[in-house]
């Protein structure tokens, strides 16, 4: 009998709800929330905290680069609020009720289920923190869960190794390099693709809420077991 005239040769059939394109809401965490871009809102403590001696290394990688002034900020983050084919977060440290960040919404592909999270940004106070974290699971847990995405996505410059250890303490598979995939600033950009399942969620949902729980840490706030072992002994 022909293999390919059988029908598991086209694949398994997908079912489930159709995927919602993302809406302006607060995702609150117990650390950081994050809320859709507000150039009213965020553009002191977001400047204050990306445009330092630093930002050239911070915005390394990013497609966008450090801006001249405030003004400009400004206009750039009213530019981002507006595009439509993305929904721009500021992350917000809840105890501080200051913007310590960014991160988007990519790439939107409802008809197949397939998002990303992308142009990420953490200032010196947000890097190395659990409400960094905190943030990801948060937008993670709200693509999965109420906008009913199958795939989540998650690309970098291949030479930017600590996004490419950040994905995979998440919990994102490796994929591959897609070569000279882009030109960016002027140069090349091979990139680094991984991707989460909604057939893993579930168990990466419980490595960053394990990771996340208060009794993780100790008194002087050092994690007791890291994420990526979390992340190991849940593996589907």
């Amino acid at each position: 009998m022909d293999y390919l005239n059988q029908p598991e040769a086209l694949g398994p059939i997908v079912e489930g709800p159709e995927a919602t394109l993302p809406q302006p809401v607060v995702l609150q965490g117990r650390l950081v929330s994050l809320s859709p871009i507000d150039p009213e809102t965020h553009t002191q403590s977001l400047y204050e905290k990306s445009h330092g001696a630093d930002a050239e290394q911070l915005w390394r990688y990013l497609f966008d680069s450090p801006c001249s002034n405030i003004a400009a900020f400004k206009d750039f983050l009213f530019a981002k609020s507006k595009e439509p084919d993305r929904l721009c977060f500021a992350i917000v440290d809840n105890a501080l009720g200051e913007a310590v960040g960014m991160a988007s919404y990519m790439s939107i592909d409802r008809p197949n289920r397939r998002i990303e999270v992308g142009s990420i940004l953490f200032t010196p106070p947000l890097q190395s923190t659990a409400g960094g974290t905190e943030a990801m699971y948060l937008m993670a847990r709200h693509a999965f869960e109420q906008l009913h995405y199958r795939r989540y996505e998650w690309k970098c410059n291949a030479l930017n190794q600590p996004s490419r250890r950040a994905a995979l303490r998440y919990g994102f598979q490796f994929e591959g390099i897609f070569r000279q995939h882009m030109i960016m600033k002027g140069r090349n950009r091979d990139t680094a693709w991984f991707s989460m399942l909604d057939s893993e969620w579930a168990s990466r949902k419980e490595a960053f809420e394990r990771w996340l729980d208060p009794s993780n840490f100790d008194a002087n706030g050092q994690q007791r077991t890291s994420l990526s072992q979390l992340n190991a002994s849940t593996l589907v």
